[in-house]
């Protein structure tokens, strides 16, 4: 199977030349009934195994895929082991009730071993989408029939990993782009491969999808891989994983979760030297990230309030074993892009 055969093209051809021509006309509303119609033609009586993170993206992709062909979807949540601290029982617990048939599978053990010894980030974005693929066939295999692998993929994964002026080059490999090998055992359909994230929302919304799931930051595809810079072992991941749960939950005390596009803690490959009871320290640092954005093409760095700011920065410190240092990072997109890596 060649890589153009792969693909099931939604949203539909009349919908995409709305979207270009006709700006104004577009509304989630269409885009909803539509690309349900056509998934329902598209995928005839198939069955489908969908990659389910807990984010936005792949969360609306399910909700479609589910009102198109029912329980002939099936939801496989892979915890890579790059997860924020407790998402996995997180992801499990917000789809319950919802209808889907989501299989939680732990494969930490696997990624972060893949993970060893290797820090280049395409690199690593690669190793993760092989290592993706390579789960979602072997717990497929388990089901009886399916065809289809179902992805959340939006369109700036696509045009970060494809750079229409200069073919060959891109900002970065997306897992679900750049990642997937050639050889592979299902089709892929993407319902918001042509939707930026503000789209994907209001999608969501027209779904009838609760704020909670559709108001979720973004997170990459490689979860905390690509926030760790450099090599990835599982004591950075655990690391980075208790600064990251005391910088959301304080934004979402203060009431600025809602408020700003998305939030982040990145892990550095640098250690300084800092004071702790009187002893001179030599650790990590961890750099504070946070950005408003309407389609995640450009971003804007967010002035979160001083005294917000150092309070976090004093919980990291007292809390966070191995960490002497917090920066904030004020770098719009473009120059720079969102993630580090």
């Amino acid at each position: 199977m060649n890589m153009d055969d792969r693909y099931f093209g939604t949203p539909t051809a009349r919908l995409v030349e709305i979207k270009e021509s006709e700006r104004g006309a577009w509304s989630a509303a269409d885009y909803v009934a539509e690309t349900i119609a056509a998934l329902k033609a598209g995928l005839g009586d198939d069955r489908v195994v969908l990659g389910l993170s807990g984010g936005v993206d792949s969360s609306v992709s399910a909700v479609l895929l589910h009102r198109a062909i029912g329980d002939r979807l099936h939801c496989i949540f892979v915890d890579t082991g790059l997860m924020r601290k407790g998402e996995h029982e997180e992801v499990m617990a917000a789809y319950a009730g919802m209808g889907l048939n989501v299989i939680g599978v732990r494969a930490g053990e696997k990624f972060l071993g893949d993970l060893r010894g290797v820090s280049d980030p395409e690199a690593k974005r690669k190793i993760i989408g092989r290592d993706f693929i390579e789960v979602f066939e072997a717990e497929a295999g388990k089901l009886a029939d399916i065809k289809w692998l179902a992805q959340g993929t939006i369109f700036p994964d696509i045009s970060e990993s494809f750079s229409p002026s200069k073919p060959g080059v891109a900002v970065k490999s997306h897992h679900n782009v750049g990642g997937l090998p050639e050889k592979m055992n299902l089709r892929i359909v993407e319902p918001l491969r042509m939707l930026y994230k503000n789209e994907v929302r209001e999608v969501g919304r027209a779904l009838g999808m609760s704020d909670a799931l559709v108001g979720r930051h973004p997170f990459p595809g490689p979860g905390l891989g690509v926030r760790v810079l450099g090599e990835v072992t599982p004591e950075k991941i655990a690391t980075l994983q208790e600064a990251d749960k005391i910088f959301i939950d304080a934004l979402r005390t203060a009431g600025l979760y809602d408020k700003v596009w998305q939030a982040a803690v990145i892990l550095l490959p640098v250690r300084s030297t800092g004071v702790t009871a009187g002893s001179r320290t030599f650790e990590n640092a961890v750099a504070l990230r946070v950005v408003n954005s309407v389609n995640a093409v450009t971003a804007d760095p967010v002035g979160l309030p001083w005294d917000f700011l150092e309070g976090v920065a004093r919980d990291i410190l007292a809390g966070v074993k191995g960490v002497n240092r917090v920066v904030y990072d004020i770098s719009p997109k473009p120059p720079a892009t969102i993630e580090w890596e």
